[in-house]
C-alpha cells in the first residue's frame, strides 16, 4: 500500500527530472506540467498526471486504497527514463541553428529581390 510520503517522493523525483531537462522551476509537479506543455509527450504527461491524482488523495486512508502502486511505479520510471534522455544543450544548439537558418533564408530572399529588381529596371 502507498503511502503519501512515497507519493510525494516520485514527485518530487519527477519534478527534479523536469527541472533538469527543461528548466522549469515549480513548487509543485502540477505546476511544473502546466509550464511543460507540450514538451512533454502526451503519454509522458498522462503518466505524471497519474502521480498527481495519486498526490491530491491528501493520504487519507480510505481513498489512499484505491491508489495502484505498481502503476505508480511504472509511471515514474517511464518519465524519469525519457527525462533522462533529454539534452538541453542540443535543444539550444537546435533552436539557434532554426534563427540562423530563417535569418539567412530571409537574407537570400531579399537578395532574389534585390537581382529580380535591377534586372527589371534594366540596371544589370
Amino acid at each position: 500500500m502507498e503511502t503519501q510520503q512515497s507519493i510525494d517522493a516520485r514527485a518530487t523525483r519527477i519534478l527534479r527530472g523536469l527541472e533538469t531537462a527543461f528548466g522549469v522551476r515549480a513548487t509543485t509537479l502540477a505546476k511544473a506540467l502546466r509550464k511543460t506543455g507540450r514538451r512533454l509527450p502526451k503519454r509522458l504527461q498522462n503518466e505524471a498526471e497519474r502521480i498527481v491524482k495519486a498526490q491530491g488523495l491528501g493520504g487519507h486512508p480510505k481513498l489512499m486504497q484505491q491508489v495502484d502502486g505498481a502503476a505508480l511505479d511504472t509511471a515514474e520510471a517511464k518519465v524519469v527514463a525519457h527525462l533522462k534522455t533529454i539534452d538541453r544543450a542540443d535543444q539550444r544548439k537546435g533552436r539557434m541553428m532554426a534563427v540562423a537558418g530563417a535569418i539567412v533564408f530571409n537574407l537570400l530572399l531579399v537578395g532574389a529581390g534585390f537581382v529580380a529588381w535591377m534586372v527589371w529596371a534594366d540596371i544589370l
